[in-house]
């Protein structure tokens, strides 16, 4: 899973970045300092692994990842190739869900590339240049579309698609506050569209804000306020504090948690919203060479989600034995979950559920 983290210049993008990956990209005080998108993948904390790992004394354990693209800060006229322009446009292209940061906080010492904090008029500026973008591929689509209607009418019903997005886009609203059937989703889907994408603001706000009001002040509720006409997440963390977090050994990062009344670190929010906005669950393998999560699509039934370790269990696929994460914890291990019968068999009709622990039978 690929998310891109966006933002204007000096927002807090790259030091939320460097926090959450510890890959050391360059953060400074001026605009434009990441040109290339940084990549750093991050493991997906899960504390089932951990569990698993005692009951099975396993090897070695494999958490599931993501991987966050920082792409470089972006100003008005990108779509019509300022600042770093086309190249920003097409790095986001490539990702699954957009991270948005956005300024929530005020100092002085650091420079806005608008000359106040604005997070609306801030989030609009990156909008827009994603509606140009999509405008101008949708013009094309919508002249080749009326061209091929001609000698196959059946189109007309993906062209009557295609207008009704440059109408929204035309409005200055982005491509995802549409609502469309599961085939039409399909079609629209097919455009890549930058501002049909799926996007996460993240209000970054100073530490006082975080640790004194919950991360709550004017900028952020207006920012909520903005999100839920796009039905959008909205994260609150403050990229100083997990700058901070980020040194520190696990155990240390506990005590540090508490001291401040923090009951989650911003990676932890930012995945559990990634996952909710994308849809996303993890199923678990168990066994004494090693313990694994893996991130499968919500309704994946038994076969797919068996081809996501191995096309060759997919293709040779049998039956899936089944148990609750929760229920094998109860137990205590294996041998007792299946003498109490808690072990199901589950043929390929199956849909898999978050914290299933799965071994899968097939024969090729």
């Amino acid at each position: 899973m690929k998310l891109g983290i966006v933002g204007l210049p000096n927002v807090g993008k790259s030091t939320l970045f460097n926090a959450i990956t510890k890959a050391g990209a360059q953060s400074a005080n001026y605009p434009f300092c990441t040109i290339e998108p940084n990549v750093g993948v991050v493991a997906v904390p899960d504390h089932r692994l951990e569990v698993l790992e005692k009951m099975y004394n396993s090897e070695k354990v494999v958490p599931t990842s993501i991987e966050f693209y920082d792409i470089a800060g972006l100003v008005k006229g990108a779509s019509k190739g300022e600042g770093l322009g086309n190249k920003f446009l097409s790095h986001i292209r490539e990702v699954a869900a957009i991270i948005h940061v956005v300024r929530c906080f005020d100092d002085s010492n650091v420079v806005h590339v608008e000359g106040s904090v604005n997070p609306i008029r801030d989030i609009e500026t990156i909008n827009l240049e994603l509606i140009f973008s999509d405008l101008e591929l949708l013009q094309r689509r919508i002249e080749k579309t009326q061209k091929l209607l001609k000698g196959d009418k059946s189109l007309q019903s993906e062209l009557d698609i295609l207008n009704t997005i440059k109408s929204t886009l035309e409005n200055g609203k982005s491509a995802r506050i549409l609502k469309f059937s599961d085939e039409e989703e399909k079609f629209v889907k097919s455009l890549n569209l930058l501002s049909y994408k799926p996007i996460i603001y993240v209000a970054n706000v100073s530490e006082d804000d975080l640790i004194e009001n919950g991360g709550n002040n004017e900028y952020v509720e207006k920012v909520k306020e903005f999100a839920r006409t796009e039905n959008a997440e909205v994260v609150v963390i403050s990229a100083k504090i997990e700058s901070e977090i980020a040194e520190l050994e696990e155990d240390e990062k506990k005590n540090f948690l508490q001291e401040l009344g923090i009951k989650e670190t911003g990676l932890e929010k930012l995945i559990k919203a990634s996952y909710s906005l994308l849809g996303l669950i993890s199923f678990l393998t168990a066994g004494p060479k090693e313990v694994r999560a893996w991130t499968i699509k919500k309704g994946t039934k038994a076969p797919q989600a068996a081809g996501k370790i191995h096309s060759d269990m997919e293709r040779g696929f049998i039956r899936a034995e089944v148990i609750d994460y929760e229920e094998l914890v109860k137990a205590g291990n294996m041998t007792t979950a299946k003498e109490k019968g808690l072990v199901r068999l589950e043929g390929k009709d199956y849909i898999v559920k978050d914290g299933d622990v799965i071994l899968f039978r097939f024969n090729v």
